[in-house]
């Protein structure tokens, strides 16, 4: 069953000269948790940041960290990003061999198991983790960068995957990222979300601005 929108405020789009500050500041605006984008620069076109950067943020919140990694192979990193204080753990069907595997390593750590579906990958790739996997995390971007346009393409995407999860009758969350503003974020919701990823519509304006942010997301 869908449950109430919560926000995960993207560090990608952050200011990463004081990026400490910048996570209690959003903690402090209402972020229900901070999402970590990890790229490797080739799974995807771009680098960011590994398990230093999160273990350097974990004492500053109790507000859990959403790893999503965009690395391949993903599995040697998992137990470092555990070991770094990831509560959940998102990877992608096509970055190793046996998907329920690196799931079952996940939850084994003590994290929550995501699959994130690239604007290209069917939902078909679920069938044979459903039943292992905690968060399914929709992309309405290509992964790779911050600040990209909504595919709206992706909306009929996001309405089966909600379909499939209540289907199965466990508690899944169904996570959307990429675009996501006051603009789209109704109709990410409209179309089951009930955990939104949003950076560039969160961290704009500065710390004074983001409980603001948050707001207009929410509403």
């Amino acid at each position: 069953m869908q449950q109430p929108t919560r926000i995960s405020a993207s560090i990608l789009a952050a200011d990463f000269a004081r990026l400490g500050d910048e996570v209690r500041a959003v903690v402090a605006a209402g972020a229900d948790m901070i999402h970590i984008d990890v790229m490797d620069g080739h799974f995807v076109p771009n680098l960011t940041v590994g398990p230093a950067v999160v273990k350097a943020l974990r004492s500053l919140t109790d507000r859990p960290f959403d790893v999503h990694l965009m690395i391949a192979p993903v599995d040697p990193y998992i137990d470092a990003f555990l070991d770094a204080g990831a509560n959940i753990v998102t990877v992608h069907p096509e970055a190793g061999p046996d998907l329920r595997r690196t799931l079952q390593r996940i939850k084994a750590g003590g994290a929550k198991a995501g699959v994130a579906l690239n604007p290209g990958t069917p939902v078909a790739a679920l069938d044979p983790v459903l039943d292992t996997v905690d968060l399914v995390l929709a992309m309405t971007v290509n992964p790779g960068f911050g600040g990209q346009a909504f595919i709206a393409a992706v909306m009929p995407k996001i309405r089966d995957v909600r379909a499939l999860i209540d289907a199965s009758e466990r508690a899944i969350d169904l996570e959307v990222d990429g675009g996501i503003t006051a603009t789209t974020a109704p109709a990410a919701v409209a179309a089951g979300a009930d955990l939104l990823v949003a950076g560039t519509a969160v961290f704009q304006g500065g710390p004074a601005a983001y409980a603001g942010n948050l707001g207009r997301l929410r509403a």
